[in-house]
């Protein structure tokens, strides 16, 4: 009889899908899936082997970013497919130098009509990686916001107002002293009493 621990095992340390297949039959799938995705940059696949190609395609191009020696002996031993691993080293590992991840896209694209599996198209990342850092970004919009001047744009704004009050001679000048004229308050009136 089982004992209740055999039965309630959680699956810790067991990444990835099966597939329905063997593991060496998987291994070699998901080296000519990839393969295949370097040499074209889209391909069409199932679902949930698309899912499980993002990882290990985006780990083979992470491994291809270095381009030593070392890296493509790795990856020649992944792949094993030359003609992609030349692709890959020419081409798509300089396109993504400065991207931290995220090559690949999958797009659903419906189902397949005999057995009606939704099928997926998994495709290289075009567009250029912009780096965004939050804080920037949001003292920048603050900033554009409350229209907060630096402390080079106060100096400069005011070194502005001096010279134009002095060319208007509206500004004090050195040496002399201004009489400053104070201006009068007018008289208040007393309410008058009506009778």
């Amino acid at each position: 009889m089982l004992c209740p621990s055999e039965v309630l095992r959680m699956r810790h340390r067991k990444k990835g899908r099966k597939l329905g297949v063997t593991t060496k039959h998987r291994r070699a799938m998901l080296r000519n899936l990839a393969a295949n995705l370097f040499q074209h940059e889209s391909i069409k696949t199932t679902d949930t082997r698309a899912k499980e190609l993002r990882s290990f395609a985006e780990k083979v191009i992470t491994l291809a970013r270095e381009d030593t020696l070392h890296a493509r002996r790795r990856v020649l031993q992944i792949l094993d497919d030359k003609e992609a691993m030349r692709k890959l080293f020419s081409e798509i590992a300089p396109r993504y130098k400065n991207r931290p991840g995220g090559y690949t896209r999958i797009v659903k694209i419906g189902v397949r009509r005999g057995d009606n599996v939704p099928l997926s198209q998994v495709e290289l990342v075009e567009e250029e990686f912009e780096r965004k850092t939050r804080k920037k970004a949001k003292v920048k919009k603050r900033v554009e916001e409350q229209r907060i001047p630096s402390p080079k744009e106060e100096a400069e704004v005011k070194s502005q107002k001096k010279e134009a009050a002095k060319e208007l001679g509206l500004a004090p000048v050195e040496g002399k002293k201004e009489e400053v004229a104070v201006a009068e308050e007018p008289e208040e009136k007393e309410p008058q009493e009506d009778l």
